[in-house]
Order: C-alpha cells, then structure tokens, then sequence
C-alpha cells in the first residue's frame, strides 16, 4: 500500500501537488533545488529535506515534478539508488518522447518501477487537486500510483502500456493549448492596433461556437496586464520546442507550432520570461 511519497520540485506546480498529497492523508516529504521554495511547504504538513537522496530514502513513490529533462536526469541520477526496491517513479514533468524513453532507461538501470505521468493543468488545478494525469506504462503499477494521482488530480487517462503515451497525448493537449493563447494574444493584438475595445472580442466570441474557455481565461489576463505565472512562458517556449520535435518524429507539418514557439520565444527575450505564458502578447507589440 502506497502512504509515503516524495516530491521533488516544488516550483509553480509541484508546490500544488504536494499539498494535495498532504491533505490526502499521505506521508509526504519534498525537496526544490531552491530551498525557499520548499520551505512554506513544512507549514502545510510536508517533511522538507535538504538532499534528494534523503527524500527519497523511504518513498514507495517518487513524483518528479522538475524543468526539463536534464533537471530531471541529473536529480535522479544521484536520488535513484537511495529509493526503496518497491518504489515507483511516477514522473510527471513535461521532457518530451526522447527525454521520456531517456527517463525510462535510467530507471530500468535501478530496477525501479516507471509511470510517464505528465500531467494536464496550471497552478490553480495543482492547487485544487484537480490536474489530468496522463498516465502510461506497466498496468500493474497502476495500485501503486493511483492514490497519488487521486489526490493530486481530478482524472487520470491510463494511455497505455508503452512507456511514453502518456507523452504522446500530452504534446498533443499542449500543442491546443498553446496555439489557444498564442490565437488569442494575436486577436486581442489586432482588434486593440485597428483601435476596437479589444474587450469586444472576448465578450463577442463568449457562448458562441468559436468561445473558448481557455481564450476567455487567458484573454481577461492580457487585458489586466496581469501576468502572475500560472504556466510560465518559459516551459511555454520549452513544450512548444518539444511538439515541434514531436512533430517532426511523427512525419507531420511543424509550421504551425514553429510559428507559436517563435512568438513565444520573442516575447521571453522581451523580458517576460518568468511571467505566465498570456505575456506572449507581447510578441505583437
């Protein structure tokens, strides 16, 4: 039975998840390379530790929740020899199919047990335990996991057996998700350059077969000027550099996205970088 479980990386989503865990009754210990990061998490109920190999000294599951997938490798190179036999490494950082397959191998070198976990959903549904996981490997991990991913989410969508789907899928949901607010941010752009209330329209398109709520979300934020990070620009330009890839390795057209990635990456070399990726309507400025 799954009680103990550790978290590393407790940055804009990690923090959520751990909390989540915590008020699901799990024994819960966390680490952030940033230690101020991990520290308020105490206050909730969670064990902070200085060391990754010290949080992972007792977990029957180990969540890695981190950048990208050096930040991931390198943690875990030095944390995977410190964890139980009968643990799971659950991860769900957004690394891409190459990081994912290089994740699964390093953990088939420990021996230890693999989910590909990304997860779909921003601060707030961390923070409510409400993310979508999306989860993909042996099904008979599946009753050693499946706590942790009800409490930190509101649905898990088991893609498959192959190490990966979970992957696949997500780069599929952020690839919508992306183009969503890059549409939006060019939309409001235009209607505010061709002198017209921008705020027409979002209050235009609401309830209508062309609404969205994630446009009406990410449209209130550009019109508030209001960039506290919910999904930073800077994992915003990261993921669409990896559908770009996937797309390629998938035989598909990456005009597209290679377009989203541009305006994304102008608008972080603005100096928006750390803000939430609705900054991307900067790029149109």
């Amino acid at each position: 039975m799954t009680s103990s479980v550790a978290v590393l990386g407790t940055g804009i989503m990690g923090a959520g998840m751990a909390r989540s865990l915590v008020k699901a009754g799990l024994d819960v210990t966390v680490w952030n390379r940033s230690a101020d990061k991990a520290r308020p998490l105490a206050d909730d109920g969670a064990k902070v530790v200085a060391d990754p190999t010290e949080a992972v000294s007792g977990a029957d599951v180990v969540v890695t929740m981190l950048f990208d997938v050096d930040a991931v490798a390198e943690v875990m190179q030095r944390a995977l020899a410190g964890t139980p036999e009968h643990a799971v490494w659950a991860q769900t950082s957004t690394v891409g199919l190459a990081g994912t397959q290089r994740l699964a191998e390093l953990a088939g070198r420990y021996g230890r047990g693999y989910i590909d976990a990304p997860v779909l959903g921003t601060k707030q549904p961390a923070e409510q335990g409400k993310l979508i996981v999306l989860a993909s490997g042996p099904r008979e991990l599946a009753p050693r996991v499946e706590p942790v991913f009800e409490a930190i989410g509101s649905k898990t969508v088991w893609v498959g057996e192959r190490v990966g789907d979970g992957h696949r899928l997500k780069l599929a949901l952020n690839s919508w998700v992306l183009s969503i607010t890059a549409a939006t941010g060019q939309a409001i752009a235009l209607a505010r350059d061709l002198g017209v209330d921008p705020q027409l329209f979002l209050d235009t398109i609401a309830g209508g077969g062309t609404d969205s709520p994630y446009a009406q979300l990410k449209g209130k934020t550009m019109l508030a000027d209001d960039f506290t990070p919910a999904f930073g620009l800077a994992g915003a330009v990261k993921d669409a550099e990896l559908i770009v890839d996937a797309l390629r390795e998938a035989g598909d057209d990456p005009a597209l996205m290679q377009a989203v990635q541009h305006l994304m990456s102008t608008a972080a070399a603005a100096g928006h970088a750390d803000e939430d990726m609705a900054a991307v309507v900067y790029a149109f400025r």
